[in-house]
């Protein structure tokens, strides 16, 4: 039977310090998921400089390593501030820790060490740690996954080498098909939401938040001010649905990012009143009476935070949570809003759990008018509404962390028993030749191999201002 000690790598994670996007929401909860499991959990991450460097949670069953600490005082604006010192730095400090400190132990204890990087900056520690491994003999005794949850830097990683390395995974088919063309087929094991957000409804609070409306239509889109995020189109189906003589009110809570005035600036053009408001507590009643004191307003600007459980609430209080993205590897949002029994209107690339009509809207078009038209279909037909939120609630307990661990113990323990010998460096008793071992790795080195491409063709760094 099995025994792994788990070891994730990634730049975002718990603190709030390394809290930017969906990444640090996936290591959490993952991670949390896996400890309470019983199996040893440990998380290097790019963590609160402010903060103890090593800290035991869940009774000992998870430990944080906040890495890059001395870098991080020079940088207090979140984890990607300084974004390449830091990446230099996990790079060439956390493989050696994570062989010598956890890894060797696991395995003289008789445990299987399986190492879980994330995201682009994690690819080239992966690839130094399994190095690292077979030179002390125990590449065999251990797995390694690199997982993919968007493309962002996919331009930074030389996918041979880390194929080489590691077992490449990502989060959805779309994903899978996207990476066929940089010459990699890797596992799909999804994301998940934790089961709490399946606790029993609070139907008197999201009572509350629709009395404040006064019966007008209420749609609430979460997301970073992102063109990729098609915050336009959901400002034009709101004066698209304006026009056709209901008063509708779009909640929205963006972020930091420069586009964000782009967006306000296009709804104001469009003759939509847009005001700001701040939310003093994390209540149905201070929500409730700040969307109300805003009116009239056909679009508010949540500047102050919006924790997890008042946003299940929002969800489940709006006829429309606009996930409406053009491009998504998963779409965490969407699920999240179906757990909560919301109506999600998502957009249809990674988002493999939607079905149309059936448990959301799924749009197939970038044109307004489509949501516009479904906002008021459902609006008509009740009946439809309300089995479509039973039905994802139902769909969203299928992607709980419990489960998305059953996959991938699956996979990790396949892994384990049936080592690829004949492309893997460990299995073949061969160390991964760099072509320059001997002169140092260039200033190139995490480039792409020739003939590859980012299909995002934009910097990741720009996309990850702090939210």
């Amino acid at each position: 039977m099995l025994q792994p000690t788990f070891i994730v790598l990634a730049f975002e994670g718990p603190d709030p310090y390394a809290q930017a996007g969906g990444l640090s929401t996936r290591v959490t909860e993952l991670s949390t998921s896996l400890a309470e499991h019983g199996y040893p959990v440990h998380v290097v991450f790019v963590g609160d400089p402010h903060r103890p460097g090593q800290e035991s949670r869940l009774q000992g069953c998870l430990t944080l390593h906040r890495w890059c600490q001395w870098i991080s005082e020079y940088y207090p604006d979140g984890v990607y501030q300084g974004e390449e010192d830091k990446l230099r730095d996990f790079t060439a400090s956390a493989p050696a820790f994570v062989v010598d400190q956890i890894a060797r132990p696991a395995i003289a204890a008789g445990r299987t060490p399986v190492v879980l990087g994330e995201e682009w900056h994690t690819a080239q520690a992966m690839c130094e740690t399994s190095d690292l491994l077979w030179q002390a003999g125990l590449r065999e005794q251990s797995v390694l996954l690199w997982n993919a949850n968007n493309t962002m830097g996919f331009d930074r990683i030389n996918w041979e080498r880390l194929a080489y390395t590691t077992t490449i995974t990502t989060v959805s088919r779309y994903m899978k098909h996207i990476m066929w063309g940089l010459g990699v087929n890797p596992l799909v094991i999804p994301n998940g939401i934790p089961r709490r957000l399946l606790a029993p409804l609070d139907t008197a609070g999201a009572q509350q938040i629709r009395a404040s409306m006064e019966g007008k239509p209420l749609l609430l889109k979460v997301a970073r001010w992102d063109p990729d995020k098609r915050w336009k189109m959901a400002v034009d189906a709101t004066a698209q649905i304006k026009e056709a003589g209901s008063q509708p009110m779009l909640v929205a809570r963006g972020g930091k990012e420069a586009h964000g005035h782009e967006v306000l600036t296009h709804a104001r053009a469009l003759g939509l009143a847009v005001r700001d408001v701040q939310v003093d507590a994390q209540t149905a009643q201070c929500f409730a009476q700040a969307f109300a004191q805003a009116t009239p307003a056909d679009m508010l600007n949540v500047t102050s935070p919006i924790s997890q459980e008042m946003l299940q609430l929002l969800y489940r209080s709006c006829d429309a949570v606009l996930a409406n993205s053009g491009r998504e590897p998963f779409g965490l949002v969407g699920l999240e809003a179906m757990a909560a029994g919301g109506t999600a209107f998502t957009g249809n690339t990674g988002e493999e759990y939607v079905r149309h009509l059936e448990n959301a809207i799924v749009l197939e078009t970038d044109d307004p008018r489509e949501a516009a038209w479904y906002v008021d279909y459902l609006e008509e037909h009740a009946e439809e509404r309300d089995r479509m939120r039973d039905a994802a609630r139902e769909t969203a307990a299928r992607y709980v962390w419990d489960r998305v661990v059953e996959n991938l113990l699956g996979k990790v323990e396949y892994l384990a028993r049936h080592q690829d010998r004949s492309t893997s460096a460990s299995s073949r008793g061969e160390a991964y030749e760099e072509p320059f071992a001997d002169d140092g790795p260039p200033e190139d080195a995490l480039l792409p191999l020739e003939g590859t491409h980012n299909p995002m063709e934009r910097s990741y760094s720009a996309e990850h201002q702090a939210a």
